[in-house]
């Protein structure tokens, strides 16, 4: 099994979480997780930077707003278990999935 991690984007909530994702959702989401978990993560707070080699930026658009690992068998796996992650609730939810290379 590999590690594999989500971003998590949310477009339109940038403090705490709004009325339509609890806490508990993400606590039932994460318990439906299990040993597959790897790390709950945490949210971002705002103003994020984007550091390239002409400089440095606010992020403006669709900055991250968390992340969580998770260890699964396939890329194909993770993205499938992030279907049912409350931040899809949003109106401008998304999880972006991404293995992690050891190094």
């Amino acid at each position: 099994m590999k590690n594999y991690v989500y971003i998590y984007y949310n477009n339109g909530v940038r403090e705490g979480l709004s009325p339509e994702v609890s806490q508990t959702e993400w606590g039932t989401w994460f318990g439906k997780l299990g040993d597959k978990l790897v790390d709950a993560g945490n949210p971002f707070n705002e103003g994020g930077k984007a550091v390239e080699k002409t400089g440095v930026s606010t992020i403006e658009n669709w900055p991250a707003t968390g992340y969580s690992i998770v260890k699964a068998n396939s890329l194909d796996e993770a993205a499938e278990w992030a279907k049912d992650c409350p931040v899809l609730m949003e109106p401008d939810g998304a999880v972006r999935v991404y293995e992690t290379m050891p190094m």
